[in-house]
């Protein structure tokens, strides 16, 4: 019997855990990604939660621990550098998770112990999808190649084409925050250290620095506005944000000019993602392009690689080849399991952005003395409860694993 065919969509962190996971219960993978080849960098994320036993079953752990981004602690600082408080790092999950990464990494990590028999497909998108066949899903990508398969399954991120293709406007929930961060790799300093320092200005901006294994600092600017800077030529772009951080003080200046020679300069206006489902018929969305957290949330690597276990483990299930109603059970079992991790995470108060990013001085001064009360004893344990997502106490569903078949 010929076994059956998984085409994904996105080959990032989501899409590789799927294509490891299906690959090894038996079923022939197909990736498809629209940049020209594998897409590194980027900045950090970490492994918490029910994702560090997916990790392990993965046999990765020891692997991504290689790769930490040397990052020990978080602290917040004031203009001067001075430290008004550390956020709790203790345990696994804390700010600074123990399984600290960059994106880039991770998805390295995962894309070279990809079982044999999984084909890419780079520099590719999709335009069509035939979804018509009870049997089969037919997808149409830009060069004019057909490919049919048994399911596909779409794990572009947050802004995704093809989900956006395949579900109506009332399907997806697209939650602006109100919150744009420009991210990129600047040069290391004498005054650098093994921290995320993490600093605040009036007017609700914010600058990070972080360091990572290669000898540079990955910065992010962070603020409270939407300036439509997605998409926009980067010159523009950049002036915009450095008339935004004129007078912002601390590491602006220095993030700025880094920036203008930085090769990954990336901007993003966080968005979270709610979907009442995520599958319909042989369809299937994953990851950012089903849930998006955002950054604000935290997790969103813990959720995309749990994700991808998840999803193999209920289809492993199906005996024989996938009808289409014993597909549709093993993805409606796969949103059940899914979506109280999802939905834990993308409770954001919207309180919580108001202080994070105060725009006034008297509501800089009053962050500061709530930071430092719920930083120490006997609060802070209350405070390292923040960063434990993607945490839950069911058991994983198990994986049955079976002889792998052509694609």
């Amino acid at each position: 019997m010929t076994a059956p065919h998984a085409l994904i969509t996105g080959a990032s962190i989501a899409g590789l855990s799927a294509a490891w996971w299906l690959r090894t219960i038996g079923w022939g993978v197909t990736v498809v990604e629209r940049a020209s080849s594998f897409r590194g960098g980027g900045q950090n994320v970490d492994v918490r939660g029910v994702a560090r036993e997916v990790l392990d079953r993965m046999d990765l752990t020891d692997a991504i621990r290689a790769k930490n981004t040397t990052e020990t602690g978080t602290v917040i600082v004031d203009a001067d550098d001075r430290v008004i408080a550390e956020l709790p790092s203790d345990g696994p999950d804390g700010a600074t998770a123990e399984l600290e990464v960059l994106r880039g990494d991770f998805a390295r990590a995962i894309l070279d112990v990809l079982p044999a028999g999984v084909r890419f497909v780079y520099g590719e998108s999709v335009t069509e999808v035939d979804e018509h066949r009870p049997d089969r899903v037919s997808v149409a990508l830009g060069s004019g190649e057909h490919i049919e398969a048994d399911l596909l399954v779409v794990a572009e991120g947050v802004r995704s084409a093809t989900r956006d293709l395949l579900f109506a406007e009332s399907e997806v929930d697209a939650d602006p925050l109100g919150i744009t961060m420009a991210f990129g790799t600047i040069p290391r300093t004498a005054d650098d250290d093994d921290r995320w320092r993490w600093y605040n200005a009036v007017g609700g901006r914010q600058v990070h620095l972080r360091p990572d294994p290669y000898g540079t600092i990955r910065a992010i600017l962070s603020y409270a506005g939407e300036d439509d800077l997605v998409g926009r030529d980067r010159d523009d772009a950049l002036r915009v944000l450095r008339e935004r951080y004129a007078d912002a003080g601390w590491r602006a200046e220095r993030v700025l000019d880094g920036f203008d020679s930085s090769d990954d300069v990336y901007i993003d206006e966080l968005t979270q993602i709610r979907m009442p489902g995520w599958h319909r018929g042989r369809v299937c969305v994953i990851g950012d392009a089903a849930w998006c957290v955002t950054p604000m949330g935290g997790g969103g690597a813990s959720l995309a690689l749990t994700g991808g276990y998840v999803l193999a483990a209920f289809l492993s299930q199906i005996e024989g080849h996938p009808d289409r109603d014993r597909l549709d059970e093993a993805l409606a079992s796969f949103d059940a399991w899914m979506r109280p991790l999802v939905d834990e995470i993308q409770g954001i108060p919207r309180g919580m952005l108001k202080l994070a990013y105060p725009h006034t001085r008297l509501g800089l001064a009053a962050r500061s003395v709530v930071m430092k009360v719920m930083t120490t004893p006997p609060l802070s344990h209350l405070t390292a409860k923040v960063t434990q997502v993607a945490d839950t106490d069911r058991e994983l569903p198990e994986v049955r694993e079976r002889a792998r078949g052509g694609a």
